[in-house]
């Protein structure tokens, strides 16, 4: 009998779980699976905590539902009904004059019309006529492996991208935007570049898709995104899920591999996947051939500090959902959810929950912050609070969250390095592969079509024989 060892239980590893046994099922087929975890829990960066009334995610907070398949594996895993969409509202850039709100009709802050361009208050006369060589510059050289603040300052000039764009973008993705490609990020730009001639009338065309009210960006679940990795545990019960157990060895032997794993167990595998984080994967393979593109693999850091108060959520400026932090602000955050208002469901009785983001852009000054402890990161966050909201008050439930060089950070050399290592991969172990979001896309949605694709490799290249 074949058998697949599936090497870390985050939701790309889950997925490959799920969708292998799926059609190992439906094929009538015989293969072993067993997921190792080394953590008490599945779900990697998913975990949903409550505090009293409050419910809180110490990693993503929600899925982006109009990613393709997204809405088609969540309502195949029976979790329709559960859905919670987020509210609509404007998101605020916090500037040294205060809160001042991202225009309405813009996608990342970019404008997707003429009026919202004109309408913004974070850009002057001089910048918004600047920006309107959109319309008639060509692009001659840009692909969507090109920079995205290079593309975009191109095309719109500096100001508009320094004060509007750039504060969006960084804050989504974790990083500079001129370190940042479009394909690992905005893809669709350049298609609309080229096909409408300019961003503006190609971000206009496709509207429906990006700002429509009835299409919510986002989706979470009634008890928070946990569900989703209780249901694909559930639903993969013919596989061995091992869970507090960590792989500390791969051997290659002839026909295949072992696995060891920390409770001195011997696992025999076909076929590997490495769902786990580059360094961890690395680390298993040890193979000094690898070594180059591995350590091309960039992190970052982030610290999460959620704060519920004893106010109505009420107190805050009634149309919003959040806001983003610009330079010089004075604020130590990057941004700030309105947890409670953006996610009703966080918060039973309506109280106010805020999630405020710190992230390792500049390394000495969040060396700082990562010394400090639970408490010395809850004052700070109050102060930022304060400043920003004028809530004060001792918070009545709190949590920390530490993620250590554990977020992926994608650089102009992303995609050039991963087609790199896994030509190097499958030319010494054609039988393992790699997958996660240091790879494939950090969001959730990103993970669960990875993991899809990855179920769809080991059949196609590891098990084709089986299913004949």
């Amino acid at each position: 009998m074949k058998s697949v060892a599936i090497i870390g239980g985050g939701i790309t590893g889950l997925t490959a779980l799920y969708e292998l046994q799926k059609q190992i099922k439906r094929a009538g087929a015989k293969v072993s699976l067993t997921l190792v975890e080394e953590n008490p829990e599945l779900g990697g960066k998913i975990r949903t905590i409550r505090h009293g009334e409050f419910t809180m995610e110490t990693g993503a907070d929600s899925i982006v539902a109009r990613k393709k398949g997204v809405a088609a594996f969540l309502d195949e895993l029976g979790l329709q009904n559960r859905i919670r969409h987020n509210a609509t509202g404007i998101s605020y850039l916090f500037r040294e004059d205060g809160l001042k709100p991202i225009p309405a009709e813009t996608v990342f802050g970019i404008p997707a019309s003429l009026d919202a361009l004109f309408r913004s208050e974070l850009v002057s006369t001089k910048g918004k006529l600047v920006a309107l060589k959109d319309l008639f510059t060509k692009n001659q050289s840009f692909t969507k492996d090109s920079s995205a603040g290079e593309f975009l300052e191109a095309f719109f000039g500096k100001e508009l991208v320094e004060k509007q764009i750039a504060p969006v973008l960084s804050g989504v993705y974790s990083g500079n935007l001129h370190e940042l490609t479009l394909a690992t990020t905005m893809p669709f730009l350049v298609e609309y570049k080229n096909q409408y001639g300019s961003i503006i009338k190609g971000l206009s065309e496709h509207k429906q898709a990006f700002l429509s009210p009835e299409r919510k960006k986002f989706v979470s679940f009634e008890n928070g995104l946990s569900e989703i990795i209780g249901r694909l545990e559930q639903k993969s019960d013919g596989a061995e899920i091992l869970k507090g157990i960590k792989a500390v060895a791969l051997e290659r032997r002839e026909n295949g591999y072992v696995v060891a794993l920390s409770d001195g167990r011997k696992l025999e595998a076909d076929v590997v996947v490495l769902a786990l984080p580059h360094a961890a994967a690395q680390l298993l393979l040890r193979n000094a051939a690898l070594d180059e593109e591995f350590n091309k693999l960039k992190t970052a850091s982030l610290i999460s500090v959620y704060l519920g108060f004893n106010v109505p959520d009420a107190v805050l400026p009634n149309d919003g959902t959040g806001f983003i932090v610009s330079e010089d602000s004075g604020l130590m955050c990057d941004a700030c959810t309105w947890t409670s208002r953006k996610w009703p469901h966080t918060s039973k009785n309506g109280r106010l929950l805020l999630r405020l983001f710190y992230k390792g852009t500049d390394p000495e000054w969040f060396g700082r912050l990562n010394a400090m402890d639970k408490d010395a990161l809850i004052k700070t966050a109050m102060k930022d609070v304060e400043k920003a909201l004028g809530v004060t008050g001792k918070p009545v439930a709190a949590e920390v969250t530490k993620w250590q060089n554990n977020m992926p950070k994608y650089d102009l050399n992303h995609r050039k390095t991963i087609e790199a290592l896994t030509g190097k991969l499958a030319e010494s172990d054609p039988n393992v592969l790699l997958a996660g979001c240091s790879y494939y896309g950090v969001g959730i949605a990103d993970c669960i079509m990875n993991g899809k694709k990855t179920a769809e490799k080991v059949i196609r290249k590891c098990l084709f024989e089986v299913f004949k």
